[in-house]
């Protein structure tokens, strides 16, 4: 049983496919597991320190936005969708897999397609609440699709369609105390733990500077914030009592134990870490993000009373900064938001989806191929 993964760009696209390869691997050991991706991608140093090979082909990327460069760019892109098509019809000749897996970045749609021309079974996975164009044209090529939330359903009108979750890392479950002086915090105090991924969110750092002085009067703060902003925010705030500051954090299974509520992006693998945790959060939904994405992660969670959204343009108000303060001071909202975020975990999201990719893969005979040829 050959397998071939085709996700990346972003770790939201990446780590979905490796969670699933590997539990893929855990229940069929036997099976031969490769990844597919561009060299300029995430996954291009990430594939094989999990120890998978990859195999690096064209990026077709639509360029979104009317400037005259990017609808220059977009005119090309029919010849270049070609000769990525034509690199995959190669590797999959080369390879010759019995499932194609698809989770999104510019790799995933030009080899679900391929695989599809050469009658190979496909399943497609969407992280996110509101999918992506690529995403809802592939599901008509695609064997079955996988989602991470019911809400995604209303936009795909056919059958095989399953909301199995967002495979996500497994974190070791911690006491909050012990937690807490691990990072050398008071083992008393609520904590706010606050993050944006590894470039980390100046909007939010930002307000988190400005706010510091007074949350520290009663709170813990850990705070990530990001290779990019860690220098000026060490040297503004410098070291305080019950905060800990860094540019990473290398054990988020601790800084998880350790937080009352949380302050984040809303990618869709965050979340999906924050509801198998069930954690209480107040969301920013990166502004930029592809279809702008993240705001209908957020908003999923919010109206169901999971999380609280704040808009990126509105993270500094002193609105948002009394928002944040009365949520941490309430014990039963916070409570209610941790047992609604838990209702969004699918803990066994990896292991469904894997017996899916074998099930299908196994229905796949290359002689059966040749015989119709």
């Amino acid at each position: 049983m050959r397998i071939i993964f085709a996700g990346g760009g972003t770790g939201g696209h990446l780590f979905p496919a490796i969670a699933i390869a590997q539990e893929t691997l855990r229940l069929k050991p036997d099976a031969v597991v490769s990844f597919v991706g561009t060299e300029k991608g995430i996954e291009a140093t990430e594939v094989q320190k999990h120890g998978f090979p990859i195999h690096f082909i064209s990026a077709v990327k639509l360029e979104r936005g009317w400037s005259p460069k990017k609808l220059f760019e977009n005119l090309k892109l029919p010849f270049r969708w070609k000769a990525c098509l034509d690199e995959c019809d190669r590797l999959i000749y080369q390879e010759e897999p019995d499932v194609v897996v698809g989770t999104g970045g510019f790799v995933s749609a030009p080899m679900v397609w391929a695989a599809y021309e050469w009658k190979i079974p496909t399943l497609i996975q969407e992280q996110n609440s509101m999918p992506g164009i690529a995403t809802r044209i592939l599901s008509w090529r695609a064997d079955e699709v996988h989602l991470s939330f019911e809400s995604s359903r209303q936009f795909f009108k056919r059958d095989q369609v399953f909301v199995s979750g967002n495979p996500t890392r497994r974190f070791e479950k911690h006491d909050q105390q012990t937690a807490r002086k691990f990072f050398g915090i008071d083992a008393e105090r609520k904590t706010l733990l606050v993050f944006g991924g590894s470039l980390g969110a100046r909007s939010v750092n930002a307000a988190l500077a400005a706010w510091l002085p007074e949350l520290l009067q009663k709170f813990n703060v850990i705070w990530q914030t990001g290779k990019l902003d860690f220098t000026a925010v060490e040297s503004r705030v410098g070291k305080k009592e019950n905060l800990w500051v860094g540019a990473f954090i290398d054990r988020m299974d601790m800084a998880y134990a350790a937080a009352d509520l949380v302050v984040c992006r809303a990618g869709a693998s965050t979340l999906a870490e924050l509801a198998i945790l069930g954690m209480a959060a107040i969301l920013v939904p990166y502004p930029f993000a592809a279809g702008n994405h993240q705001f209908f992660n957020a908003k999923t969670l919010a109206e169901n009373g999971a999380a609280m959204l704040i808009a990126d343009a509105e993270i500094r108000s002193e609105q948002s900064k009394r928002k944040l303060i009365e949520t941490l001071e309430d014990e039963q909202k916070l409570n209610a938001m941790k047992t609604a975020c838990a209702k969004f975990a699918k803990p066994t999201a990896a292991t469904d989806i894997a017996k899916r990719v074998i099930a299908l893969a196994e229905t796949h005979s290359w002689d059966d191929d040749e015989n119709e040829e």
